[in-house]
């Protein structure tokens, strides 16, 4: 018989204050419908051992390292020491790890495009190969089954196993200001101006009038309030991804561009980089910053979201990371209560063939946790990631940073109530996560991103128009993928 813990019940009440302090959520953990006494056995061998693991320092998590480590450690007597540090730093220090075989992680974040990358490299232990091997390992509640579509990304394209448990996946959806869209006063001035209701955008020259109305309205009206904000650092990545993983996509763009038959990015040789259709998502794209608040000349990722908090914009692309502190907690946003999500505006028929299976209309984003081969502790760490890939913890998750990796999450009571209260975001996971996709499945993704970024960069500064910019790229990227350094 498996005796009860003190630190069970004491972990209930941190769980709730971590709740509480995080996401102002009035909520409490399920009860475990895993065994406790099947982790307690199965781990009876590797009590005491440190799993050292390093992630982006997200809401999700944040979650994992004040929730669901504890609660493992109290389960299994294996203890988890994870690193939450930038972006930038979780990349260097996972990467310089593995290369070097040195074994400080037992497991690394992996966000979705990088992992082609790492399998081109074999740094990660192939986890449902290991999964399948260590039979006396495998937890009753784990089911790679209950995952979203989003663990099809982390499989080799070769053998279709996982070599990655997914913790964290949003959609970069469409969010909008519904006290401003839904004011008659304003309606009125927009039908005014443009002979048209206003409505959330559906179409691109939608929301470029939408954006331009609600920047001058807020001129008007000497308010802080402008139509939309854009990722447009000059010198950080973030910029390059907003571009190629959001607006491309909207004009039919995919994989960057970059035809993956013939691994070609110039229009010329049968690419689609520096095509007229990609001319028309960049010199759109830039000219927003003209109608954009001013701190979005270097906004990143999380300029860019602060920005959407503050009010200070009416509508744009969001990650839907942001979307639960955005509409739930007042202590960080100044537009809860107020926020609806929708599909990204998009070109005509780019919807269409997106349902028909070709191509897909916006970034599904996220992360997993990988094992990389150099780790002394294997074992250990499958039992971890199945712990963070069970149902029991999924729900409570959710609720307290908007992460979605398992299909019945988005069926359980509690995340069907809070979706009306979070403009629909769920909903829109549930029905349409699967005209999403992640980075195109290039080896070199870090190296064309480096490639094409600086182009970006020189568009912003005013140092190339667009065509020049994607001119140079192609040409740059098809050199680098015919004759790799």
């Amino acid at each position: 018989m498996c005796e009860p813990k003190l630190f069970f019940s004491l972990r209930r009440l941190s769980i709730l204050v971590v709740l509480y302090l995080f996401t102002g959520l009035n909520t409490a953990l399920s009860e475990d419908k895993s065994s406790g006494c099947w982790w307690n056995a199965a781990a009876k061998n590797f009590a005491g051992t440190t799993l050292k693991g390093v992630t982006e320092n997200t809401p999700a998590s944040r979650y994992v390292k004040a929730v669901l480590a504890p609660a493992f450690e109290a389960e299994t007597g294996i203890i988890v020491d994870l690193e939450l540090t930038s972006w930038e730093d979780m990349y260097d220090k996972g990467i310089r790890d593995m290369s070097r075989a040195t074994g400080i992680y037992d497991f690394v974040f992996i966000e979705q495009d990088i992992i082609y990358a790492y399998l081109a490299q074999d740094y990660l232990v192939n986890f449902s190969e290991l999964h399948r091997n260590q039979e006396i390992l495998q937890a009753p509640a784990f089911k790679f089954e209950d995952f979203t579509s989003y663990i099809d990304f982390f499989r080799s394209p070769e053998s279709n196993d996982v070599f990655a448990v997914p913790m964290e996946s949003f959609l970069r959806v469409y969010a909008y200001r519904r006290d401003l869209f839904e004011d008659p006063q304003i309606q009125r001035a927009f039908f005014k101006q443009y002979n048209y209701q206003l409505m959330p955008a559906t179409t691109i020259k939608q929301f470029n009038d939408i954006s331009v109305f609600f920047t001058r309205w807020g001129q008007e009206k000497k308010i802080p309030l402008w139509g939309t904000t854009i990722q447009a650092s000059a010198v950080h990545p973030a910029s390059f991804y907003e571009l190629f993983e959001t607006v491309f996509p909207s004009f039919g763009i995919n994989n960057w561009g970059i035809n993956l038959t013939t691994k070609k990015a110039s229009y010329k040789s049968g690419g689609f980089l520096n095509s007229p259709s990609a001319v028309e998502a960049l010199q759109f794209w830039i000219d927003l910053l003209k109608i954009a608040p001013p701190e979005s000349f270097g906004s990143t990722w999380t300029e860019s979201a602060l920005t959407f908090l503050s009010g200070r914009v009416a509508h744009g692309w969001v990650y839907g990371e942001y979307i639960v502190p955005m509409t739930t907690n007042s202590q960080r946003s100044n537009v809860t209560g107020k926020i609806a999500t929708r599909l990204p505006p998009l070109a005509p028929g780019i919807l269409e063939d997106a349902k028909g299976g070709s191509g897909y209309i916006g970034y599904y984003d996220g992360g997993a946790f990988g094992i990389p081969h150099s780790s002394n502790n294997k074992k250990a760490a499958l039992l971890w990631l199945q712990y963070i890939g069970q149902p029991s913890v999924q729900t409570e998750w959710t609720l307290a940073t908007g992460r979605v990796v398992h299909k019945a999450t988005l069926e359980i009571p509690a995340v069907v109530e809070m979706d009306r209260r979070i403009g629909n975001y769920f909903s829109l996971v549930r029905e349409h996560d699967h005209l999403f996709a992640g980075a195109p499945p290039l080896a070199e993704h870090a190296a064309i991103r480096e490639i094409i970024a600086p182009f970006i960069y020189q568009v912003i500064r005013g140092e190339l128009l667009p065509r020049e910019a994607l001119n140079l790229a192609a040409a740059a990227v098809d050199s680098r993928l015919v004759s790799p350094q």
